[in-house]
């Protein structure tokens, strides 16, 4: 049940996060996304790591 939950809030995120994306992309310009872009792959990284720990603790 809590899976199902979790998959619903990710697929109504990605539907509001979408659009809003692509409506500011345009006023961003290409510079600035790239500069946040290489930030993302590591915060990435560092919170899977978290969970990993968290879970392994609290089994």
């Amino acid at each position: 049940m809590n899976a199902v939950m979790i998959i619903l809030i990710l697929l109504v995120a990605l539907v509001v996060l979408i659009p809003l994306l692509e409506r500011y992309q345009k006023r961003m310009g290409f510079e600035k996304m790239t500069k946040y872009s290489k930030y993302i792959l590591p915060l990435v990284a560092i919170s899977l790591i978290v969970k990993l720990i968290y879970m392994l603790v609290n089994q």
